[in-house]
């Protein structure tokens, strides 16, 4: 599967881990950065990995912060992602099954690389069940048609 990844300062190390367990997997993953745990602005990263998310040059994207949040924030102002911010397997298969998330964020300060890697595969292995979960996406896909937030493309 074709995965973008990011990451700022605060989930650079988490990040890292991940990384190479997809790699391992057999991933095709791009890094967007950052790339050492120096100070970074997680929105600039999160609308990276968005970004190719929603042009299709990545099946899945997964980001990392301090908690996950701000990164599902900004990414999901990303006309066509679907951010979910998970720290259960259990949330990151009901997120694809009855949403289609497109893009987990993880919280770099709370989770281990174990409970990560879990999530994480979870999120890619889980498919949509579509029927009225589609129903669903439509109108979250038209709310976001009616309010487009994204500027043109950086």
């Amino acid at each position: 599967m074709r995965i973008h990844i990011g990451a700022d300062h605060a989930g650079f190390a988490l990040k890292e881990s991940v990384k190479e367990h997809l790699v391992s997997a057999g991933h095709d993953v791009t890094d967007v950065g950052a790339f050492s745990e120096e100070s970074v602005d997680y929105p600039v990263i999160a609308e990276k990995v968005g970004r190719a998310v929603a042009r299709g040059d990545a099946e899945r994207g997964v980001l990392v912060c301090g908690t996950g949040l701000g990164m599902a924030i900004a990414a999901n102002k990303v006309d066509g992602v679907r951010a979910v911010q998970v720290n259960t397997t259990a949330f990151a298969e009901m997120s694809r099954r009855h949403n289609d998330a497109n893009v987990v964020t993880l919280a770099g300060r709370s989770i281990g690389t174990d409970d990560a890697v879990a999530i994480v595969d979870a999120f890619l292995a889980t498919g949509f069940e579509g029927d009225r979960h589609q129903r669903r996406v439509d109108q979250i896909s038209a709310i976001e048609a009616a309010n487009p937030c994204t500027p043109p493309s950086v």
